[in-house]
């Protein structure tokens, strides 16, 4: 008896574009003698195939246990139609179409060793070529300007492919069958050394083609050697380079990038260099080795060379290793480490082509390895760091973005414009959100343009015609002001700590309701005040505050954020004043007088529940960092007294009061022992471990209070605050003693970086103009 035949529609959706899929759909088809076809369209991948029933049948399951390595299937849809009466076993590859909607554009990828053999091949036609690729590897979203994803549609438009190349761009059976960017010496982008002013070697400008291309890499490293500032033409944007080994040169390059503490990111040519100067464990090894190539933040080795300028104050180091063919070539020109930092102007995105890049890097750096292939994405450096075994993102840029979420829930078409500082933009329909690439803080024109660029793309890119655009609660927020420029759709506020809260139960796949822990430095809340030190009840319909921090004042506004001396000089004022006679804070007496009496009139001096605020209140007592220089300095530099050394400690005694059936956690008991300890003589991490606990078990004290409330069990931590590692796991920890399911961020960064996915879900399930506790 014959086989029955059968014909099979399979439409496939997840990262499927750009990914060597319709390739390997094509090889599966052919080795199973089956008939059809193969094409991208906006909406993912469809595959018409035929034959006997048995053999497609096998044909369905292999497509989504074999597929290639960048691939990510997240649906396949079977629909059944009539077989061709005169079928035939061949299988084609068809032309891409535009029709339907939400295609996956695949994040760019680092070069797979297959290209790297290739690279550093003599005998290869594309050794030492700085922009080898493959269907496998190399750029995609930063230079992809809209879908389906095809060669026309990218920034590689700009070259035309040379006989060999287009012949394996053609060839179904090849590695480069279809990769966009496929190009070689003869016939695509080109590097270019150029001086501040643009002028090359030869005397072009900033747009010459890069004749020099076959020596400007050697030269550069030269440079580079000498202690030059390099800036790079990386994925994404610029670097700022330096030999990490050359102590002037990193703090050459720390001052003329006005950078006094933030730390520097290390290039490493391999995993071998990373462990000569960090320690590495084995999942933090898989995180630094995946395909996005994060910056992984390592402890340090206290042996390691490399200069303190790199990371001043810090028990930690920030490692990447390199994503792109040229990183690759420069290191190979005898560099064990090299600093790789975002090249940018103070509060500016990253500079994406030449003409910025010489206007705002000149003064910065001495000579400018660029090329030819424009960039139509900025997307900074992704990075990461691994906390109890597991992987915790503070930013998604490059290798991870546009991240494609699974949604617990389902959510009308909505735009979501995130926070004012480390911002983000997320779209989102039904059950699927797409989360943008790393900002920053929206009070620069240019990170405003970036923003306004990056809400455009993503509408454009994924199909989303926006419902609602969801915004913070804070009316003078920049993303408030273009939340109101999308006409004819719902605008709806969501409070920032409740935006944090569903940010982290989309991360966990959670419905809820829940308990959210939320500490962080600075978020709007329902009553006007600044929150940060809260303890919230509920889901993404909505949350009330169980409880929050004491309120304390904030001398100066937005000064005490960045002298934190001021705040600590003001609590001490209101409960201490005796305190100051001990030196624990360096102020004069017309300074003394001053805050006291604005903490006492409440003059420019808003009340503030901050956790993060108060974190920079004992870290300022203890001597540790009075003054920041950028966020979060204060704090962090606070736990590296104990970092990476998670014991418990005594914790100094935890007082919860009930306000207006809000409950307070009190935080002078903590001021108390501080002070206590530093008159008896305790060490710095001493008080620093013992605050944490301090913390932990306050915690853990009102979540029992909202269990016995509330009768709910899972927690999540989320808020810029828990970026602390030994507060998040010793919570965690303590938290799962006591029988809570605790759930801290993965995927989604528990900072700022990840409100705009909570704003969106948040927004796009509701039906007013307004959300929020």
């Amino acid at each position: 008896m014959a086989a029955e035949i059968v014909r099979r529609t399979l439409a496939v959706r997840g990262l499927v574009q750009g990914v060597g899929f319709r390739p390997f759909v094509y090889r599966l088809a052919t080795e199973l003698s089956l008939g059809g076809w193969v094409r991208n369209d906006a909406g993912g991948v469809t595959v018409s195939v035929e034959g006997p029933a048995a053999t497609v049948e096998e044909f369905q399951v292999r497509l989504c246990r074999e597929h290639p390595p960048l691939a990510r299937v997240e649906e396949c849809r079977v629909k059944a139609s009539e077989p061709i009466p005169t079928w035939s076993v061949r299988f084609e590859i068809g032309h891409s179409s535009a029709e339907g909607a939400g295609a996956l554009v695949t994040p760019d990828s680092y070069v797979c060793d297959d290209c790297l053999r290739e690279l550093f091949d003599p005998s290869d036609r594309r050794f030492g070529y700085p922009f080898i690729n493959c269907t496998n590897c190399g750029p995609r979203f930063t230079i992809i300007g809209s879908v389906p994803y095809d060669r026309p549609a990218t920034t590689m438009a700009d070259f035309e492919m040379c006989r060999r190349c287009r012949a394996e761009y053609d060839d179904p059976l090849d590695r480069r069958f279809h990769a966009q960017p496929n190009a070689c010496w003869d016939c695509g982008p080109l590097l270019r050394l150029a001086d501040p002013d643009g002028a090359g070697p030869d005397g072009a400008g900033p747009d010459g083609a890069g004749a020099d291309g076959d020596t400007a890499l050697a030269t550069a490293a030269a440079r580079l050697r000498a202690g030059d500032v390099l800036a790079l033409k990386a994925l994404g944007g610029y670097q700022l380079c330096v030999d990490a080994a050359n102590g002037a040169a990193v703090a050459r390059l720390r001052r003329h990038k006005d950078r006094d503490a933030k730390p520097f990111a290390l290039l490493a040519a391999s995993v071998d260099a990373v462990r000569r100067h960090a320690f590495l464990s084995a999942a933090e090894e898989r995180l630094l080795t995946s395909p996005g190539r994060p910056i992984v933040l390592l402890r340090r080795r206290p042996e390691s060379p490399l200069s303190t300028e790199i990371a001043p104050n810090l028990a930690s180091l920030g490692f990447m290793l390199p994503s792109t063919p040229v990183q690759h070539l420069l290191l190979a020109e005898g560099f064990d480490v090299v600093v790789a930092t975002s090249g940018n102007a103070k509060d500016a995105p990253m500079a994406a082509d030449d003409a910025e890049a010489f206007e705002t890097l000149a003064a910065t750096a001495e000579v400018f390895l660029t090329h030819n292939r424009r960039i139509h994405v900025r997307a900074d450096d992704s990075v990461a760091r691994v906390v109890g075994g597991e992987p915790s993102f503070v930013r998604r840029g490059r290798g991870y973005s546009p991240d494609v979420l699974p949604l617990p829930v389902r959510v009308r078409p909505v735009i979501a414009l995130g926070p004012e500082l480390k911002a983000t933009v997320c779209v989102a329909r039904g059950d699927r959100g797409y989360l943008g690439p790393h900002i920053g803080d929206l009070k620069s024109p240019g990170n405003q343009a970036f923003h306004r660029e990056i809400a455009a793309h993503l509408l454009d890119l994924f199909g989303v015609v926006p419902e609602v655009v969801a915004h913070d609660l804070h009316p003078n927020f920049h993303s408030s002001a273009v939340a109101r420029r999308y006409p004819g759709v719902d605008r709806v506020a969501v409070q920032h700590h409740h935006a944090h809260l569903a940010s982290c139960m989309v991360d966990n796949g959670l419905v809820g309701p829940v308990i959210g822990v939320i500490f962080d430095g600075t978020g709007y809340g329902t009553d006007g005040t600044i929150w940060g030190g809260e303890f919230l009840v509920g889901d993404y319909d909505g949350v009330s505050r169980f409880g929050h921090l004491e309120t304390f004042r904030l001398p100066g506004g937005d000064a005490a954020v960045r002298e934190p001396w001021r705040i600590a000089a003001g609590l001490l004022s209101q409960h201490h004043p005796e305190a100051f006679a001990d030196r624990h804070i360096e102020v004069t007496p017309f300074q003394r007088e001053v805050l006291a009496r604005m903490v006492a009139t409440g003059t420019n001096s808003p009340l503030t529940s901050s956790m993060g605020r108060f974190f920079d209140v004992v870290s300022s007592l203890l001597g540790v960092c009075t003054t920041v220089s950028y966020e979060g300095q204060a704090a962090i530099e606070l736990e590296q007294l104990i970092a990476y050394d998670h014991r418990p400690a005594k914790p100094w005694p935890v007082e919860i009061a009930t306000l207006a059936r809000t409950r307070v956690l009190s935080y002078r008991p903590w001021l108390a022992g501080l002070l206590a300890d530093l008159a008896a003589g305790l060490e710095r991490p001493a008080i620093s471990r013992r605050f944490h606990e301090s913390v932990v078990h306050g915690v853990v004290a009102m979540c029992r209070r909202a269990r016995a409330e509330h009768r709910i069990d899972d927690v999540v931590l989320s808020g810029g605050v828990f970026l602390n590692q030994h507060l998040t796991v010793r919570c965690r920890a303590e938290l799962g003693r006591l029988g809570f399911t605790v759930h801290t961020h993965h995927g989604i960064p528990t900072n700022d970086a990840g409100i705009s996915v909570g704003q969106a879900v948040v927004a796009g399930r509701a039906r007013t103009g307004g959300s929020g506790p």
